[in-house]
């Protein structure tokens, strides 16, 4: 009796449903501008109460500063080097001017960039062939997201009706999720588990938040920019919450994984509508740290690990074990749900490249910074060749930082803002983690 109940067991775990899979990508977000991050102003309820519920890493790291890069890195589980996609937009021959996709030129060199990306294995390709149907919404930039696998998607990508970087996709959150709500009906009629790309264009730019939102932060700070942003986050917050009440609503939380993180970060400039230095496209942790959230409801256990490093190279092997599909060799990442492993890693790379593509096949050509993170200490070497990048400047201790591109050290668990430079104190420790970093990827064109 007991080995016939032991043999049913084994039986019905095999015959489980998949489990949904949602994975959410904040845009443009510091690492630090969430309630339960610490933060002492942004309030942020439903992503707070999301972190509580989830195998949570508070040391998450993108593969690069950048959304396009980062996306590819998430979609494909591969490095910036890896899967070509060095920047936002594409230059054209001359190297001066972005090339134009209306044109017939334009269009066939990104045509050749977005063929480069599809030869890589996507996850909605994978997840594809275990049964999922899938749907892209908000930020997208390679092309027709039905090429890359996703069987419903908000994105058109049309040049001659301003298709770019997700064009109608970009409308998901900021007017509501009903593209969302049509797609769940969709795999709850077909009976299949489903796979959501869901990266609304929040909180980027434009900051236009609700203007209740905009009073509340106005009056808890002086920059009318600093506010704007404030109230995006929390805006941004809110549209998760209107994703999880659907979620509930329908009876799908249980057998949903939602996974979390942002394509780069975000310091918000006081005197201005842009980013400050050291975030957006820079590899110093304003511009790559993000918190990284696992949720699986009675099958991953909840827990705030605040000392592993982990990274967005993870996300895509992770989705596919978690849906019961191949993970590609080329795929190096480890299973998010593996602390013992990630532990035993505890290591983290990534590089920062010029916003503009210098050519499909350069992937070197406008290399800037790379960085590696092995526990609690940070290098970042500087390609001379592409130094200072633009906005870089900035001054620290009322000294400009880093004028020379000399390398970078820090200790972040004593120094997680990076304000104090010790490669000159610790010449052993640069040495052992450049070769660390070398080893990885040296910054030449080889792979």
């Amino acid at each position: 009796m007991i080995r016939f109940l032991l043999l049913s067991l084994i039986c019905a775990s095999l015959h489980a449903a998949p489990p949904n899979i949602i994975l959410i990508l904040s845009d443009d977000q510091s690492w630090g501008d969430y309630s339960f991050m610490g933060h002492k102003q942004i309030e942020t309820p439903q992503i707070d109460q999301l972190a509580a519920q989830s195998l949570t890493y508070t040391r998450g790291y993108v593969t690069a500063p950048l959304c396009r890069p980062s996306l590819a890195t998430l979609f494909t589980g591969l490095y910036t080097h890896q899967h070509g996609i060095t920047g936002n937009d594409l230059l054209g021959p001359d190297g001066k001017k972005k090339a134009n996709r209306r044109s017939p030129d334009g269009a066939k060199l990104h045509q050749q960039l977005y063929d480069q990306f599809r030869a890589c294995t996507g996850i909605a390709d994978e997840l594809g062939k275990n049964g999922y149907l899938s749907l892209q919404t908000g930020k997208w930039w390679e092309g027709d997201p039905k090429v890359s696998g996703f069987t419903h998607a908000m994105t058109h990508a049309d040049p001659q009706r301003g298709g770019r970087h997700g064009d109608a996709g970009l409308k998901v959150s900021r007017k509501g999720i009903d593209d969302v709500r049509s797609f769940l009906d969709t795999a709850k009629s077909e009976k299949k588990p489903f796979f959501i790309w869901h990266a609304p264009f929040l909180p980027h730019t434009p900051h236009n938040p609700p203007k209740e939102l905009f009073k509340k932060y106005k009056a808890l700070v002086d920059s009318p920019h600093v506010a704007r942003y404030y109230a995006m986050v929390e805006w941004f917050d809110q549209t998760c919450g209107e994703l999880f009440n659907e979620l509930d609503q329908r009876g799908l939380t249980k057998n949903t994984v939602i996974i979390y993180i942002t394509d780069n970060g975000w310091i918000q400039s006081t005197d201005s509508g842009r980013y400050a230095p050291l975030s957006k496209q820079d590899v110093h942790e304003g511009g790559i740290r993000t918190p990284l959230m696992i949720k699986w409801p009675g099958h991953i256990e909840p827990l705030m690990d605040k000392t592993t490093p982990v990274s967005s190279i993870d996300i895509a092997p992770t989705i596919l074990k978690l849906a019961g599909a191949d993970v590609p060799k080329a795929m190096t990442g480890i299973d998010l749900r593996d602390r013992a492993a990630l532990q035993k890693r505890n290591t983290v790379f990534g590089v920062d490249h010029s916003h503009d593509i210098r050519g499909v096949d350069k992937r070197v050509a406008n290399l800037e910074s790379r960085f590696v993170v092995q526990g609690d200490w940070k290098l970042i070497l500087h390609n001379p060749a592409n130094f200072p990048p633009p906005g870089y400047g900035n001054i620290r201790n009322g000294k400009k930082n880093n004028p020379e591109g000399k390398s970078e050290l820090y200790k972040l668990i004593d120094d997680p803002y990076e304000l104090s430079n010790l490669a000159d104190k610790h010449p052993d420790k640069v040495a052992s983690l450049t070769k660390v970093l070398n080893t990885w990827w040296d910054g030449s064109d080889k792979d």
